[in-house]
This record gives C-alpha cells, structure tokens and sequence, in this order.
C-alpha cells in the first residue's frame, strides 16, 4: 500500500488498526497522537511494515515537542523504516540544541544528515516524498506550501521495500521530567470532528442515488468507523460510502436486481490477528429497517498485496465466509491467519448469476503475533 493512502487525524476514541504495532503506553487524546516522553523509555505510533514510500508520500504535524529539562539526550522523531533494524529515513527534533536533523540512516545514523535551526511556524509540518528515483525532506507551516530541505539519491531499500516499510512517530529521553511529544493530521489537512450522517450527506451531495440498502456492522465496525450507535451502526451516504459505484455486471448478464442497484462499497479495514481465529460479522436492512435476506448470493473475499491489477493473492478468504439470511459470516480458523504474512488490501464481494456488488473494501491490517 502507498503510505499517501496511510490517513488519521486522531479525532476517533481509540487508537487506529493502522497503529497496531505502537508501542509504550501511547494514547490518543484531545484529537491528537500523545506519546509519553519518559526516561529511559522509548514509546512511539508505529504501523506495521505493510506500506511503500516509493512513489507516494507521508507527512504529518508536529504539534508539542519535549523540553529539554535535565536530560543530556531528548527528542521526537517521524520515520519511515525498513525491516532492517536501523535503516530509516527521516526526521528528528533535537529538544537540548533546538535542531531539526534530516537524516537516511544506516545502523542508525548518517554522516551527511542536514540541520536546520528548528522553527515552530516553517517546519511545522514535515513531509517525507520519494518521486523519480529521489527522497525529498520537505517542511510547510501549513501543510500546503512545502519547502525542500533536503533531497537524496532514493536509498535501494525504499525501492526494493514494497509494503514493507512501517511508519514510526516517536519520543525519547534519557533523564529530566517526564512529559509528552503530540503528532497530528497524518497525510490530511481535515483536523475536524468526526463527521455525523447529517454533514456527510451535505459533502457528498454529488452522489446521484441514494443507497437503497445499508450496511450494518457489529462493534468491530463500529469502533473503526466512529459509528455512535453500538454494537450496531448503520452506514448511511456518509464518508463511508463516497466510493463511486461498485456495482457490476458481467457482460451478457441479466438486468440488475432492484433491491441492490443502488449499493455501493463501505469503506472497513478488515483487522487480522495473526495466529488467532478471527470472526467478523456484517448485517444487511432495508431502508425501512427490516432484515434483508442474501439468500442465493455467494460471499467472496480476498487479500492482496494491492488493489491493482496483477497484485499478488495474499489470502483467498472466500472458503471462510457463510451467508444466512441478513448476516455475513467471516471466520478464519487460527492456522490460516497464521499463514499470513503481510498487511494489504480486501474487499468483500456477493454474487448472484452474474450480478456482483461489492459491499466492502478497505485495508486488511495483519497484526503480527508475538506469542508462538
């Protein structure tokens, strides 16, 4: 996945699935990443190695940084990684010299990183971008008007690494008095609340058809899409379901049934837990909140590396989900989850004839087991 598809501006309840792999007592509060800066402890927002730098980009705010105090080592950080520990490119706010370091590291360092004199208005916001075989380290005081501080031959990591590069957003100090390092609107300038049906249906106001069924999603779903209503929530014509129409049919096929000729896609990051059985379920009403039945459409799924032609198969999920009545069952058992490997994107797909909707798509977020 390119990391400019990698979106949060922290106003959900709860750390994002795209953060699974954070680390040391992170939280998000007051529509912010808040990262304890603690001595002697790292903490830091991480994503899994399931994204690609080359030829995409990721920025973020910094919004609080740490202060100096005691300490003779203090510091926030915003990093792209490789899987190979101490290769990174990045950047690095200094509290004891006020410096902002610009750094491609090899075995955690790198001789001819740049230093600018750090200010709060001109650097912001920090954006990493890899376009044409180079790395560009670019600032904005607003997120828009970006200046190139530094740029690089493209390191052979970041071109090799196809979604295997991890975000880290992080802090450390080795003394003085505890206290925090905030990051905000990665890869968005949308810092506002959490849109309500309402407002939704005012921003998508260029949709031309209302959907005739809606989505209903258990707490999972909830949770990720800041639904309010739990353990159900209804997915109207909000944020969503902005995708344009999914809706397909195979050349040669029948006319489209009525009762799904207005659907399309919901937007849900399917989250996997590697060696563990993974159950999600997904409901179906009718305009008029009565149950709609799926009987005879077959469910299909699958994972891949990318939504792209040619993307590799990570996981075929179709054998692991059931259809009955208005539900959609998904379970994998804990064997097959633990064959898998790699984050990447899904959709979930129903079929009938030759009709197809796709009722769901998103990010297939693996979070890797620790426990073997």
């Amino acid at each position: 996945m390119l990391l400019g598809e990698l979106i949060d501006n922290f106003n959900d309840p709860e750390i994002g699935p795209a953060w699974g792999d954070s680390y040391g007592g992170v939280v998000q509060t007051g529509g912010r990443a808040r990262i304890p800066c603690l001595p002697q402890t790292y903490a830091g927002y991480q994503t899994a190695n399931a994204w690609t730098l080359a030829g995409s980009a990721v920025y973020v705010r910094l919004v609080t940084r740490p202060a100096a105090s005691s300490a003779t080592e203090a510091y926030a950080a915003f990093q792209v990684k490789s899987t190979v520990e101490g290769v990174s490119v990045g950047f690095t706010y200094n509290a004891l010299t006020a410096k902002l370091r610009l750094f491609s590291n090899t075995d955690y360092w790198d001789d001819a990183a740049t230093e600018l004199a750090y200010s709060a208005t001109d650097h912001a916001w920090l954006r990493l971008r890899e376009t044409g075989g180079t790395v560009f380290w670019e600032t904005a005081p607003d997120g828009a008007a970006w200046t190139t501080r530094r740029t690089l031959a493209t390191p052979a990591w970041i071109a090799a690494a196809a979604d295997d590069v991890a975000v880290d957003m992080f802090a450390y100090r080795d003394a003085g008095d505890a206290d925090y390092v905030e990051y905000d609107q990665v890869n968005t300038l949308d810092n506002g609340a959490t849109i309500e049906a309402a407002a939704t249906l005012t921003t998508t106001s260029t949709l031309t058809a209302a959907p005739v069924r809606t989505v209903v999603a258990h707490a999972t779903l909830a949770a990720e899409s800041a639904l309010t209503a739990a353990p159900r929530g209804t997915i109207t014509a909000s944020a969503t379901l902005t995708a344009t129409s999914t809706l397909t049919a195979h050349p040669g096929g029948g006319p489209i049934p009525e009762e799904v000729a207005g659907m399309a896609a919901g937007e849900y990051d399917l989250v996997v837990e590697q060696g563990a059985t993974c159950v999600r379920s997904w409901s179906s009403a009718n305009d008029d909140g009565s149950d709609f039945s799926w009987d005879g459409w077959e469910p299909r799924a699958q994972i891949r590396t990318a939504a792209s032609e040619g993307a590799d198969l990570l996981l075929d999920l179709t054998p692991y989900l059931a259809a009955d009545g208005p539900t959609i069952t998904l379970t994998i058992p804990a064997d097959i989850t633990e064959t898998l490997h790699q984050s990447g994107r899904w959709d979930l797909e129903l079929q009938q004839g030759d009709v197809i909707v796709r009722l769901l798509q998103g990010r297939a977020q693996l979070s890797k087991e620790v426990t073997q």
